[in-house]
């Protein structure tokens, strides 16, 4: 049935093979090795590069992703105008880690299972319904409780926000995902009806052979023959209905060695499953939480402990999910065993709040859980020894010894991300880091904005979540020239092809600022906190700074506001581990100078607040393989610095580092072609007299030896 509807492009394909789906921490670890050539091509084989794409068929809709831009509230609300308004109500509340809870408004009184079953957001004013899953803004929020509260009634019907229509194509595309989650559901079979030897098989595919087949039973895990994928699914709501599932699968690369790949259905962005959430009771109190559902598994069956992992592994913790962890008076992060996950730990430990949250050190003893239990360690005593996430101001080494030991093991991970497209500028900056601040300037024209979007896309292809300040250009253009990038071809020339790589597009995790023009660097500022608190963002790009100093005050010396800001921007970069990268325009300079770190527009406060410092360098009297180089002239991380040559693709706007060898900067020749070839003779019997006239002259003085280098091979020869 699967392959006759395939072929009739009658249903959605569900693609195994993207990079961006390559899972982190427990699969890239040294003490996983590549799987023997004989399990991947025995009596069970995996059908490599056969998988399913995630495209829709039909007539294409023009519809606007309300998630793809960030707008700033009107109103901000804080936790403390929350309270007040709830008192003025008389609406008791109980104030928890991470959200309010109240009674639910939109449940009758009789019909209520728990008292405070409505959560209310403390840094966003987002609420949620467990009851009737229900939620919207604060704003909506208030607009039910005066409705309520003037009407003279108790509670209210649920459609009163659940009834906004839906246009015909995101109805018709929320009803084909639900249709393919129930078919790809009730066509996997769970692991247990499978034969022994095909079950044990899967199970070494996947490295999971220490996690048994009751824990897989109990955690519903199935296996999807199509594509050889274990699917995990999504039970949600009141009634713990199928929302959704996960599918994870094999590949083998170029190099024979085995890359796992996930994917779900709904897409990743409304992809919100706790995984092992419903198996969580009621009246438990400490909760282990991972990255992937395997340790998930790993740390239920090793310890007995309530587990869960994460949606989107350790890249992301939607705020919409954090009343479901609200009635835990401890959580345990174990989100890997690499630096990453660390970083990640520290962030998520904010949200949920620190004072009930630990943390899991990664380190040579303490891999991720399915590791760990693949190792035979006693993963309770890792839990016991995680250390709590609240700290004081000032530490000993004592404390930070295993945090230096830790980045001593990961070099390559405490590095940061590495880049995909600009090898050479691995070798200099190492990599891409959270929490600090880069500033970037170039030639006015020299494509400063275009170079710095392939740079932000290579990160974000590879999970970076990535937000746009772009108030030079509209997010159009800006969107335009990614897309473009991304396809590496313009696709106004294939526009069969825009659907195809829009979807793909559209999964990046890329959200753009809606603010163009000159702006407050106050607005900007609060928006960029929304974003990091809701979308986990990591990498924030500025286009430009001189457009954030128009709404300051102008009677103010513009370099003190310039320095206000840089500022502002470093301290947020620090505070909220996000990576900063700003574009400031340069000095006027003359054009057959190069830049230097000097000629950054202002005072000396951007480069001696950057961590790092790139100049865009161009070359006006160059041929063109040479005319643009990426100079970076200040790097903290380890005080590497260096050049390196671009060549710029007008047809995909890609640049890219030259592959072989360096390009030598040359001027160009102004002179005819006929003049050029005419005194190439001239020029060389010129020199072919000048060599004579010097070997000459070495043989007529003989009053001294004297050693001459011979021309050929360098050698020195003593002649007489």
């Amino acid at each position: 049935m699967w392959r006759g509807l395939l072929l009739r492009s009658s249903t959605c394909l569900l693609q195994v093979g993207a990079p961006r789906f390559l899972l982190q921490g427990c699969f890239t670890s040294p003490f996983l090795r590549p799987l023997p050539k004989r399990l991947l091509h025995g009596p069970f084989p995996i059908p490599w590069g056969t998988g399913y794409f995630l495209t829709h068929t039909g007539t294409r809709g023009y519809k606007k992703d309300t998630k793809s831009t960030l707008e700033f509230p009107v109103t901000p609300v804080t936790v403390t105008d929350i309270k007040q308004y709830l008192r003025s109500k008389d609406i008791p509340f109980h104030d928890g880690y991470s959200c309010l809870h109240i009674p639910s408004i939109f449940v009758d009184l009789s019909t209520r299972k728990e008292v405070f079953s409505l959560f209310i957001d403390k840094t966003t004013g987002q609420f949620l319904c467990k009851d009737t899953l229900v939620e919207g803004s604060w704003e909506d929020l208030q607009d039910c409780l005066e409705v309520m509260q003037k009407d003279g009634e108790e509670s209210l019907n649920p459609n009163v926000l659940l009834g906004y229509p839906e246009s015909v194509e995101e109805q018709e595309e929320r009803e084909r995902e639900l249709r393919e989650v129930q078919r790809i559901w009730s066509t996997s079979v769970p692991l247990t009806d499978l034969p022994e030897d095909e079950a044990q098989l899967i199970k070494t595919i996947f490295q999971i052979t220490k996690i048994s087949n009751a824990t897989l039973k109990k955690f519903g895990v199935r296996l999807f023959k199509p594509t050889k994928s274990l699917v995990f699914p999504w039970f949600g709501g009141p009634d713990s209905s199928l929302k959704g599932v996960k599918l994870l699968s094999a590949q083998r690369t170029e190099t024979d060695k085995v890359t796992y790949n996930e994917a779900t259905v709904p897409k990743s962005n409304s992809y919100y499953n706790l995984f092992g959430l419903p198996l969580v009771g009621r009246l438990d109190s400490e909760l282990v939480v991972t990255g992937h559902e395997f340790d998930t598994m790993a740390v239920s069956q090793a310890t007995g402990l309530p587990s869960v992992a994460l949606p989107r592994g350790v890249s992301c913790l939607p705020p919409i999910l954090l009343p479901y962890l609200e009635q835990f008076k401890r959580v345990t992060l174990w989100l890997g065993g690499d630096i990453r996950s660390w970083e990640a730990s520290k962030i998520f430990s904010r949200k949920l709040g620190i004072r009930r949250c630990s943390l899991v050190r990664p380190g040579e003893y303490r891999p991720c859980a399915v590791e760990a239990l693949a190792r035979g360690k006693n993963l309770s005593n890792i839990i016991k020894a995680s250390i709590p996430a609240a700290h004081k101001s000032i530490v000993s080494f004592k404390q930070l010894r295993e945090d230096v030991y830790g980045e001593l093991v990961n070099t390559d991970q405490v590095a940061g991300v590495k880049w995909t497209r600009f090898l050479e500028l691995n070798r200099i900056l190492k990599g891409h880091r959270k929490g600090e601040l880069t500033v970037f300037t170039g030639p006015t024209g020299s494509g400063k904005t275009t170079f710095i979007s392939e740079l932000a896309l290579d990160l974000c292809m590879q999970g970076v979540n990535t937000l746009w300040g772009s108030f030079e250009i509209n997010n159009v253009r800006l969107a335009k020239i990614m897309l473009t990038q991304f396809a590496m071809q313009r696709l106004e020339e294939n526009l069969e092809q825009y659907d195809f790589w829009a979807d793909k597009f559209e999964e990046l995790p890329l959200y753009f600022m809606t603010f163009h023009g000159q702006q407050n660097i106050k607005t900007v500022l609060d928006t960029m906190q929304h974003a990091v608190y809701l979308y986990d963002i990591n990498h924030v790009v500025i286009d430009n700074l001189q457009f954030m100093m128009g709404q300051e005050n102008l009677s103010a010396d513009k370099f003190a506001v310039q320095d206000h800001i840089i500022g502002v921007f470093r301290k947020f970069a620090t505070n909220s581990t996000c990576h900063v990268t700003l574009i400031i325009h340069p000095r006027k300079e003359e054009d057959d100078r190069e830049l230097q770190t000097a000629s950054i527009f202002g005072s000396a406060k951007a480069s001696q607040e950057a961590d790092n410092v790139l100049i865009l360098q161009e070359k006006k009297l160059v041929t063109c393989p040479g005319r643009r180089s990426l100079q970076v002239t200040k790097n903290r991380f380890d005080g590497d610095v260096g050049i390196f040559p671009l060549d710029f693709i007008k047809s995909s706007l890609t640049f890219s580092t030259p592959i072989k060898g360096k390009h030598k900067l040359r001027k160009v020749n102004t002179k005819p072609e006929n003049e050029e070839e005419d005194e190439a003779p001239a020029a060389a019997s010129k020199k072919e007299e000048v060599k004579k006239e010097k070997v000459e002259k070495v043989k007529g003085n003989t009053k001294t030896p004297r050693t001459v280098k011979s021309p050929a091979n360098g050698n020195g020869a003593v002649q007489k």
